[in-house]
């Protein structure tokens, strides 16, 4: 796990690992020219310029980096706030677990069913006569 100095460290490694400025600026401001883009990420990643990331797009990156197996901003991150580090799921790992949650929340409906069924049945055949 490397460390970083600053947010902006982090953030640089981030896009570096997921294509370059250029690349990356293009896919966080597609409205603009890709120049334009890559000099206004520039000026964000610059601790001496005004511009800074909008935090819909520092995911966005992070995202992208994740997605290159970069997982600088959430070590980062974890590090900052005194986490343990981040251990990062495969998406075949993520689908299998969601199909698992999934088949046991069918499980436990279908036996909740039953049992309401049966309830339902056992009332029935003991209220008295007139009050079904």
């Amino acid at each position: 796990m490397a460390h970083f100095e600053d947010l902006n460290e982090c953030l640089i490694a981030c896009v570096k690992a997921a294509g370059g400025s250029k690349q990356v600026a293009h896919k966080l401001w597609p409205e603009k020219t890709m120049e334009s883009a890559q000099r206004h990420l520039l000026n964000c990643l610059n601790d001496s310029k005004a511009e800074r990331l909008a935090p819909e797009h520092v995911m966005l990156l992070a995202r992208l980096a994740r997605e290159s197996g970069c997982h600088a901003y959430a070590e980062y991150v974890a590090d900052e706030l005194s986490y343990a580090d981040p251990v990062p799921i495969e998406p075949h790992d993520e689908i299998g677990d969601l199909l698992r949650q999934l088949l046991q929340c069918k499980e436990e409906e279908r036996a909740r069913d039953e049992r309401l069924e049966r309830l339902i049945a056992q009332h029935l055949a003991h209220a008295p006569k007139g009050s079904k």
